[in-house]
């Protein structure tokens, strides 16, 4: 795991939450990003829609659409195949 690739969100409860930034994908028109939760082991990477605020600010957003969710991360597979062991 790279430092530089680590980032911190707060949860909806005001905890700071480590990802690793693994990717940025462009979907219609909007950008998502995959994060892989630093202390969680079981692999599923969250999927979050950016929303920019101003020059220096995003935001991350849930995605509740199961389609988008499952089209993004089938063009991160499809994008990081060479890089990663998908099962």
């Amino acid at each position: 795991m790279n430092e530089e690739n680590i980032i911190v969100l707060n949860d909806e409860n005001g905890n700071e939450v480590e990802f690793e930034f693994l990717d940025l994908i462009s979907y219609r028109q909007k950008e998502y990003v995959v994060l892989l939760p630093v202390n969680n082991d079981d692999g599923q990477v969250v999927i979050l829609q950016v929303e920019t605020i101003d020059e220096e600010t995003e935001s991350y957003i849930s995605v509740e659409n199961d389609f988008i969710l499952e089209t993004v991360f089938a063009l991160f597979k499809e994008r990081n195949k060479d890089f990663f062991v998908f099962e």
